[in-house]
């Protein structure tokens, strides 16, 4: 039965909950009239404990055994329903998923679980989560700011978060047989990727710039498109100088050598010319050095922060260019190509594309002779018709 006790002046409630006793200090005076107040307070919070529906947070707002008491909830209620806690059943799936993905795969999503999914929803029951926890947790997230600039999530970082929170939920569901609270939830809009290709001639004067030891880095980079990981990760293996062909097959992510970013990027890229003679230099360079094509002085294969900070943003601030990715070398790759009328099949294939489609929709607006906004293509076609149709 719950009592009533008094420290310094103040009443203190002293009641039992879940076999534990508790004692919270109140803000009441201790008088004749306080005491009535609190006994009545205390009648009705015994009641609620005998129903099941007390709420230690609504009476003690301060306490800092709230999160205790939730955690005992959550567990007894998991026992009841033999369905888990979220954060245990998401170490047995993480456990179990692990296998599909390469390891920076796996460490990014681990880091979405230690630093966002098991804060937030560690210790609630997996089939007591609700839809409206889902979207309260989302909106919370745009409010996220990081970095010097303090700037918020964007829509695409809330997007890779939510979606192992999707995963999650639904295996659940599916396991335990309740319904995903995650239904008819859909990602965030995200911006366009952004698009700022070198030209020709502006390619032309980094590759007369650059310091020598990295022109044919940077040769090959325009001259390929292939991502940042896959060439500082390709090896002398996948090279072939005879049939004048480039084997992506691997990756390099956070200096460890894996699977290349999906299935569809495992291709095989034909050399042009200057790629050719590119990786003729690059051979005389460190030939016997390392199995890396390119690597630093210890034969390690590079890291990519480094050239940036070293290599290719010093280039770009003293050409006057306006700062932009390394990436970017893919993204003028793609652009020279298609401006140049080279099969779009092709440019795909190079790029390790499944289809043309992101061809166009990224590059388009760059490539005015294959994408004309003017109707004078449509118009000229008809004319040729009409003359001919009089000629007969």
């Amino acid at each position: 039965m719950a009592t009533i006790r008094e420290r310094s002046g103040r009443l203190i409630a002293d009641f039992r909950y879940m076999g534990i006793r508790c004692r919270e200090t109140t803000n009441l005076e201790d008088n004749a009239y306080n005491r009535r107040v609190l006994k009545k307070r205390l009648e009705q919070l015994e009641a609620e404990i005998v129903l099941g529906t007390f709420d230690y947070e609504k009476y003690f707002p301060k306490s800092k055994r709230i999160d205790e008491f939730k955690q005992k909830k959550h567990q007894q209620i998991a026992v009841q329903t033999n369905v888990p806690l979220f954060k245990d059943f998401t170490q047995v799936w993480f456990s179990q998923k692990k296998i599909e993905w390469r390891s920076s795969y796996q460490d990014k999503i681990t880091i979405i679980m230690k630093n966002y999914l098991i804060p937030a929803f560690g210790n609630q029951v997996m089939s007591k989560i609700k839809k409206s926890d889902l979207l309260n947790f989302r909106a919370s997230l745009a409010k996220v700011t990081h970095g010097k600039n303090q700037t918020s999530l964007k829509a695409s970082r809330i997007n890779q978060i939510m979606t192992p929170l999707r995963m999650i939920l639904n295996d659940a569901a599916e396991r335990y047989e309740f319904e995903s609270p995650y239904k008819n939830i859909n990602n965030l809009k995200e911006s366009k990727v952004e698009v700022h290709p070198f030209s020709l001639e502006q390619v032309q004067l980094i590759l007369q710039t650059v310091r020598d030891d990295f022109k044919p880095y940077y040769t090959i980079r325009f001259f390929t498109g292939m991502r940042t990981s896959e060439i500082d990760g390709l090896r002398w293996e996948n090279v072939n100088l005879q049939r004048r062909e480039i084997y992506v097959r691997e990756a390099l992510v956070n200096g460890q050598l894996g699977g290349t970013k999906t299935y569809g990027s495992n291709r095989t890229i034909q050399m042009s010319d200057r790629v050719f003679q590119a990786f003729l230099q690059q051979k005389s360079l460190n030939h016997g050095k390392s199995e890396f094509v390119f690597c630093n002085r210890s034969g390690d294969p590079l890291d990519y922060r480094l050239v940036n900070r070293r290599v290719w943003h010093p280039l770009l601030r003293f050409l006057g260019f306006k700062t932009r990715p390394a990436y970017q070398t893919r993204h003028t790759a793609a652009t020279l190509w298609l401006s140049a009328g080279e099969n779009p099949e092709w440019i795909a294939r190079q790029l390790g594309h499944s289809t043309t489609e992101m061809l166009f929709r990224v590059y388009s607006r760059y490539v005015p002779n294959i994408t004309r906004q003017d109707g004078s293509a449509f118009e000229a076609m008809l004319n040729k018709l009409n003359q001919e149709g009089v000629a007969s």
